[in-house]
């Protein structure tokens, strides 16, 4: 075999292998799409059942981890985030949106998964989250934010704007008020608000 055919079928046979090296990395690359709350999801700090507690949830995707870590309140999930104790680095995180059709804060909804840095939340309302604790309450609208700002307290803010004193600071936790029919007086607060806000 001549010097030219030995090149040939060498160059041959590192592209073959770096065509096989390169599928691999795909098959392999982690999936990290938003995965619903089922009876069996657990909360990450509680793990009590996650749809036995009112408000919106967050969860997290550790790099290397097929499954996400899934947070009673998205104040934890942020929290966690910003705390020193993640076991791999974190490749997604995802919020509950709270303007979605369909989403309440008994049943904060499935499907409604938002990135947490696209989210805009509301900060300092008079809801509690899943464990009793204040809620940084997720939206991928504005107006919507806005419009629960004005029902029930707080002020909204970006993602950026949520300092660590917002999420990291520790909280005395009082019994849940969140249950019964609190979604009930946020829908006839919302329909008493002028027309030009409703939606």
């Amino acid at each position: 075999m001549s010097l030219r055919m030995r090149s040939l079928l060498r160059s041959i046979i590192i592209l073959g292998s770096l065509s096989l090296l390169v599928a691999c990395q795909e098959k392999t690359a982690q999936d990290t799409t938003p995965q619903d709350m089922t009876v069996e999801t657990l909360g990450h700090y509680c793990q009590m059942n996650l749809l036995e507690h009112p408000g919106p949830k967050g969860q997290v995707f550790l790099e290397g981890m097929p499954a996400p870590l899934f947070f009673s309140q998205v104040r934890d999930a942020i929290a966690y985030m910003r705390g020193p104790e993640q076991m791999a680095p974190i490749v997604a995180v995802y919020v509950n949106d709270m303007g979605a059709t369909g989403a309440t804060w008994d049943n904060p909804g499935d499907g409604n998964w938002i990135a947490v840095e696209k989210a805009v939340y509301v900060i300092g309302s008079v809801r509690q989250g899943g464990m009793g604790a204040p809620e940084a309450v997720p939206f991928s609208s504005r107006e919507k934010a806005l419009l629960f700002a004005l029902a029930e307290g707080g002020k909204v803010l970006s993602f950026d704007e949520i300092t660590d004193d917002m999420v990291l600071t520790p909280v005395d936790i009082e019994p849940n008020s969140n249950s019964g029919d609190g979604d009930a007086e946020l829908q006839n607060r919302l329909r008493a608000l002028p027309n030009n806000a409703g939606g």
